[in-house]
């Protein structure tokens, strides 16, 4: 199927409210106020594509969000394949933090 510009803007903006229900469990926050998510593409076929990073290099919660991403997204009926690609540039720092994400946590 074909989607319009204003589809595809749609469909984005439904997976970004889904990924937001991905919860890092040792901080207790979503994703993407965390600032973890880098990029959302997604394509007529269906093809989604998540760019993201983690707080620490070696964090050993990727498979956890990685499978969260994936069951989140499975409520998105336009979604039919899903890649998390995990980059490690731009470095996170808290600044990508929503200022919620901030407030939450204590950070100034």
């Amino acid at each position: 199927m074909e989607y319009t510009e204003e589809q595809v803007e749609d469909i984005k903006n439904r997976i970004l409210s889904s990924l937001e229900r991905v919860i890092d469990p040792e901080l207790g926050l979503d994703i993407i106020n965390l600032g973890l998510v880098y990029g959302i593409e997604f394509d007529d076929a269906g093809n989604t594509e998540i760019r993201m990073t983690l707080t620490t290099m070696g964090c050993p919660l990727a498979d956890l969000l990685t499978d969260q991403i994936h069951s989140v997204l499975k409520e998105v009926p336009e979604v039919t394949n899903i890649e998390v690609k995990l980059v490690w540039y731009p470095q996170w720092t808290v600044d990508k933090m929503s200022r919620y994400a901030r407030i939450a946590l204590g950070i100034r």
